[in-house]
């Protein structure tokens, strides 16, 4: 059978996914990274040969990562923190294969649009809500890379030029309005986590609810903005913070419209949740493989 393996590695685990190119999932795994060991690029390899034994070699290999992908594909070109071996590491010398490599938020956007939440569009923005702010979006059937591969980096737009600064130097971006790393400056000590805050919200504490649709508002903002940008069909939101479920998509819907450019009476952007979870990147990774193997 022909099939494509796709990697999603992370700082915690690594997602593996078997997939025909018909988008039938033939088997997914996950498997600790142990990221502070610097032979981690090994257990991948590893694990690949596990998944070939069971299934045969696969056609098609794919890979994705955090941090900041070259635009050839060949590797991650920056990447800060933990997991510093994934930096330069050009995996088809290392395999001795073709793979070519994916930011991670990118593949999770190929994966919601091969079999999720955003299927068969062709302009479409993802936006990760987690710890940080992550993001990637796709213009006219293609992944935005731009000039470095920075492009994509949605967390790194400012909503208060005022705000204190992030990662990247930019002050108050959306990163810290709404990024569980900043809940306990934000809140000043009042929660520790964004989960913390919206169940408040829900039972109806009027601090948090101040502090959750500023944050919400800022998203509002943010997405605003990217649609007049990039003229999206669709905006998926991703992310641990999804597990809010109506708590952020309906105050945040209600949000957006009054800020919204709407064109005479086109529809709304539509937004919705990320359906495919914590496989998403694996399935992106294998999908940008067989898409890559194809001729130009």
């Amino acid at each position: 059978m022909t099939y494509a393996i796709g990697l999603d590695v992370g700082v915690t685990n690594v997602k593996a996914v078997c997939v025909t190119p018909a988008g039938q999932i033939i088997a997914r795994q996950s498997f600790p990274t142990l990221a502070d060991s610097p032979d981690w690029p090994q257990r991948v390899e590893a694990n690949i040969a596990e998944l070939e034994s069971k299934h045969g070699r696969a056609a098609y290999l794919g890979l994705s990562a955090p941090g900041v992908a070259a635009p050839d594909g060949s590797r991650i070109r920056w990447m800060r923190g933990r997991l510093i071996e994934v930096q330069d590491l050009r995996w088809s010398e290392f395999l001795a294969r073709p793979i070519p490599v994916l930011n991670d938020a990118q593949a999770a956007l190929l994966g919601e649009i091969w079999q999720g939440a955003a299927r068969g569009a062709s302009n479409a923005i993802l936006i990760t809500l987690g710890t940080g702010v992550g993001g990637a979006a796709m213009v006219d059937g293609r992944i935005l890379k731009g000039h470095l591969g920075r492009a994509g980096h949605l967390g790194h737009i400012t909503v208060d030029m005022h705000g204190p600064t992030d990662i990247c130097s930019l002050p108050g971006s959306i990163e810290y309005h709404i990024g569980d790393y900043s809940i306990p400056q934000r809140t000043a000590g009042a929660f520790r986590h964004t989960h913390e805050l919206v169940r408040a919200y829900r039972d109806g504490d009027p601090h948090a609810k101040k502090i959750w649709l500023a944050s919400l508002q800022a998203l509002a903002a943010t997405i605003a903005s990217l649609i007049n940008v990039l003229d999206p069909q669709i905006v998926i939101i991703g992310g641990g913070i999804i597990a809010a479920g109506d708590a952020l998509l309906t105050p945040l819907t209600e949000l957006l419209r009054p800020i919204e450019w709407q064109l005479n009476d086109e529809p709304r952007v539509p937004i919705v949740l990320a359906q495919l979870a914590e496989y998403a990147g694996a399935l992106g990774a294998a999908h940008n493989a067989i898409e890559s193997a194809k001729p130009s």
